[in-house]
């Protein structure tokens, strides 16, 4: 397993592999999430931790948390945490988030965030790798299950923050509600003017009532996208990020 250091900033870095990196959905994401200085919160299915190292990397707040189910994703956050000095502010362990019940108390988060798997097991091709299994198809995971996670972590009025594709809009409308975790934001995202959207990203509120808000459509190779990335991007956007 290959890995490297990546900056994200001048005061913040992340090591990444070719098992564990990141691309646009997981940054967009962080970003959509808008975590607040007091949110107590919590990244599932993590992985090399982007998400995470983001939120501390914007923000100044209390200590986050993340868990994944593969040991080298948690080897390589644990690095990252040393190596940006976050020892008393990111905590990471190795979990499988169905047993949510066992690792944390009910209602212990404001904001849980997930970059899941998108496809069920029976479609597309499934990689012969058991790492990309559990990134790509919902082998460990499904869309249920991080609801299903969500819903018990979060306190009244908590926040879960997904990304996904558009043709599952109806699943995650389904399995949130199903999970008192009403959808509250949405946001759509393209590459090109004209183009359907490669991705969405979804706020589910914690025992909130029935209204949606759809965002303005970010689209990437337009001027406004190109800026609204160069802001979320930072220091790594302007190293030369794809």
């Amino acid at each position: 397993m290959n890995e490297t250091v990546m900056p994200l900033a001048e005061h913040m870095q992340i090591v990444v592999s070719d098992r564990h990196t990141f691309g646009t959905d997981a940054v967009v994401l962080a970003d959509f999430a808008r975590i607040r200085r007091r949110d107590r919160a919590l990244d599932l299915g993590t992985g090399c931790g982007i998400i995470t190292l983001l939120w501390l990397r914007d923000a100044r707040q209390s200590p986050v948390a993340c868990l994944d189910i593969q040991d080298r994703a948690v080897r390589q956050v644990q690095q990252s945490i040393a190596l940006n000095h976050l020892e008393e502010r990111l905590t990471v362990q190795q979990a499988d988030l169905r047993d949510h019940r066992q690792l944390y108390p009910a209602g212990s988060f404001t904001l849980v965030s997930m970059n899941p798997p998108y496809k069920p097991v029976d479609t597309g091709i499934l990689s012969p790798e058991p790492w990309d299994q559990i990134a790509r198809h919902e082998v460990c995971c499904t869309l249920e299950d991080a609801c299903a996670a969500a819903g018990y972590l979060l306190q009244f009025g908590g926040r879960f923050c997904i990304c996904h594709r558009p043709e599952r809009l109806a699943d995650i409308v389904t399995a949130m509600r199903a999970h008192d975790l009403e959808p509250k934001r949405l946001r759509l995202v393209q590459h090109r003017e004209g183009e359907a959207p490669f991705l969405l990203l979804m706020e589910g509120r914690k025992g909130a009532k029935p209204y949606l808000t759809a965002e303005p459509t970010l689209i990437l190779e337009s001027p406004a996208g190109q800026a609204e990335m160069g802001r979320i991007y930072g220091a790594y956007f302007e190293g030369g990020a794809k």
